[in-house]
């Protein structure tokens, strides 16, 4: 017998804020507050700890192992001889040549140096414009005009009641094993694990479904950046490619990425479908049962038009208009919002149709239950299927052992996660974590004479479909609005100096970002470590190096034609273009300042910049294809259907499927969460076929 209650607002499996670094000695945490202070005067010991805490929470042993040789090196005189020209210890050179160290350090022809540069500048910048101090305070936001809108809490709060899992008659509690009897066991409870939830238990099974992160209602939800990435991002929103090249935003809590994101919903392009279907055995992603399938989302998420297009978003639809591009608003899952600004902490107004308020909360209403706090570190099989999981509870369950029985098991823990689970279990296809798709996003800055706030408004309003269609040499894109708060603004703008750095966020009121959601060219590879982590590997190919270059120079024709004054190819070195003011040329007459020249030469940086790893900014906050569908049994772990392959011969795992977007045989080039959901449809009724 289970009973109900309400996870506290605080996820008690994260270390408190005034917990002490395990690893890290008193010089490397001294050494950190120095780097601190050199990127962002002020509060740099508490940021160190900060820093060093968060670290050794999210990041393999290995790595922080790496970060903590860094900071070793800078006490090292030959360390600082080569970086700096100079055998003279950081802690022991003035502000100015600090500032030159770290310069040199940054464009390293060593790419571990630059990962341990672009590693610690990206995190320590993030903590000065995202912490608080005691009071809740932060003079950079004052400085910068950082005004966060009011965010109402909903007076109907989501209806799902999460299951705190009680110690087993006549145990002591805490340690013991619990045990569970279920039809079917959902891990993960994200686009996916939500859809295939709510589709099951509606048509009578007895459903779990098990999430690693916290349960936060809307009236819990994190006030501000920092305890946002806490408490609700993957790794505390440090999860990157092992070598740091690129930095990767995912959700976790019950909700997953649907609780956090921006709210862009795109359907997977007709000829991505076509793809599907020809060359990897999905005939039905093209047609009557797949038009239905998005229907019933659709119609589940009410999804709408965006109808308050605010400043960052206006500027691409003006862009797009001047250079007549195809463009309008975006489909979003939330009908009557786009005033706060403030869905990556999650939705106080519960105007967002994100897992707690959709397909989790039916499935709780047709009788699921959802468990939070509940680690899932492996399938149990026998003899050929499976026939439940294993999982460790936390601390709000009185940390303990879980067993779930059923005879039905859907890994939907997304694409960095589900891989590892169904690795650990003992699934041994050598498809298995390849093909990881990552929708690389290059950044570009523009600067207005007027006042954009792209953190206030809807997160998304606008897009523009004028490259979507792949051509000879590069793959489709999508540009869309940069949306961010302080923290992530400051992460993601170059840094070429604290002043530089400081003024450009005390003005980041009038730039707006644009991003390209690429289709990917490339693949990577998720795996486990020795110490039980996921490792992220991923590499751009020549088409998807080229199809960054191209969106990076129509993104600044873009701003351009907007009326941008200061353009910047986010790298590092970033790629500035300065309008000054004067005749341009652009109407044909003389161009006797020089500018249509300077804007050439803009263009041609854009479109031969160097992409190796962290030289030019790259994101993702899009995983795929680490267990994907498809017909050929020796490369696609999964088949048509969702049901895992226990290898190359073709053979089931019986009672065994995965449902979220490590399905995708590729990338798609836009946002994956209707996608997602679409074949979570899909997979649901394979499991009612066979339950």
């Amino acid at each position: 017998m289970t009973t109900t209650a309400t996870v506290p607002a605080r996820d008690e499996s994260l270390p408190a804020r005034d917990e002490s670094p395990r690893t890290f000695s008193p010089a490397d945490l001294a050494t950190l507050a120095e780097l601190a202070e050199a990127f962002v005067p002020g509060r740099g010991e508490q940021r160190a700890r900060l820093a060093a805490v968060a670290m050794e929470s999210a990041l393999d042993p290995i790595q922080v192992l790496q970060l903590r040789a860094v900071l070793f090196a800078l006490r090292s005189r030959l360390a600082n001889l080569v970086l700096g020209g100079r055998p003279i210890l950081f802690a022991a050179r003035s502000p100015v040549e600090r500032e030159r160290f770290l310069l040199r350090w940054s464009t390293s022809r060593l790419a571990l140096w630059r990962a341990g540069f672009a590693g610690y500048r990206r995190l320590l910048t993030f903590l000065a414009y995202a912490e608080r101090d005691a009071g809740g305070h932060n003079a950079r936001l004052d400085e910068m005009g950082y005004v966060q809108d009011e965010r109402p809490v909903a007076e109907e709060r989501t209806s799902i009641r999460p299951t705190i899992v009680p110690p087993p008659p006549g145990t002591a509690g805490r340690g013991a094993t619990a045990t569970l009897d279920v039809d079917v066991v959902i891990v993960g409870s994200g686009a996916g694990g939500g859809v295939i939830a709510a589709e099951l238990a509606r048509a009578g099974r007895s459903v779990v479904v098990l999430e690693a992160g916290p349960f936060v209602d809307e009236g819990s939800m994190p006030a501000d950046e920092l305890a946002a990435f806490e408490r609700l991002y993957l790794n505390r929103g440090l999860s990157a490619c092992w070598d740091g090249s690129i930095p990767i935003l995912a959700g976790t809590g019950v909700g997953g990425g649907t609780l956090i994101n921006w709210m862009t919903c795109a359907p997977a392009p007709l000829d991505v479908r076509e793809e599907w279907a020809a060359r990897h055995g999905l005939a039905d992603v093209v047609g009557a049962t797949w038009d239905a399938d998005l229907a019933a989302i659709g119609g589940e998420l009410e999804l709408a038009p965006a109808t308050v297009i605010p400043p960052k978003d206006e500027v691409l639809l003006r862009g797009a208009a001047a250079l007549g591009w195809a463009a309008g608003p975006v489909l979003r899952n939330a009908t009557s919002c786009g005033a706060c600004g403030s869905c990556p902490f999650g939705c106080t107004r519960g105007e967002k149709r994100s897992g707690i308020r959709a397909h989790l909360a039916a499935a709780c209403e047709s009788g699921a239950r959802v468990v939070p706090d509940a680690t899932v570190t492996k399938i149990v099989l026998e003899r050929g299927r499976a026939v439940g999981v294993e999982a460790t509870l936390g601390e709000v369950h009185g940390a303990r052992r879980l067993i779930v029985r059923a005879p039905q098991v859907v890994v939907a823990a997304a694409a960095l996660r589900t891989p590892a689970i169904l690795e650990r279990s003992g699934i041994d296809h050598p498809a298995l974590g390849r093909h990881l798709r990552l929708h690389p996003v290059p950044v570009i800055a523009a600067r207005f004479d007027e006042r954009i706030d792209m953190w206030r408004g809807t997160m998304q309003a606008a897009r523009i479909d004028a490259f979507s269609a792949s051509e000879p040499g590069r793959n489709g894109y999508i540009l869309e609005s940069a949306p961010g708060h302080p923290g992530l603004i400051a992460l993601a703008f170059p840094w070429e100096g604290a002043e530089q750095h400081a003024a450009m966020l005390r003005d980041i009121g009038h730039f707006a970002g644009v991003i390209a959601v690429t289709r990917d060219g490339g693949s990577g590879r998720v795996r486990l470590t020795r110490s039980g982590r996921v490792r992220i590997d991923y590499r751009l190919d020549r088409v998807g190096e080229a199809t960054l270059r191209h969106a990076l120079v129509r993104m600044a024709r873009l701003a351009r034609a907007a009326g941008a004054r200061e353009i910047m190819g986010a790298a590092t070195p970033p790629v500035w273009y300065r309008d000054d003011g004067r005749h341009d040329g652009r109407d044909g007459r003389d161009d006797p300042t020089g500018a249509a020249r300077r804007w050439a030469a803009f263009e041609s940086r854009l479109a031969s910049l160097d992409l190796g790893p962290n030289r030019a900014t790259v994101f993702s906050a899009h995983q795929m294809g680490t267990a994907r569908l498809g017909a050929d049994p020796a490369d696609a772990v999964c088949d048509p259907d969702g049901r895992v392959r226990a290898d190359r011969t073709g053979r089931v795992v019986d009672g065994l499927y995965v449902g979220d977007g490590s399905l995708f045989p590729t990338g798609i080039g836009v946002n994956p969460m209707i996608t997602i959901m679409t074949l979570a449809r899909r997979v649901a009724r394979t499991v009612l076929a066979e339950g």
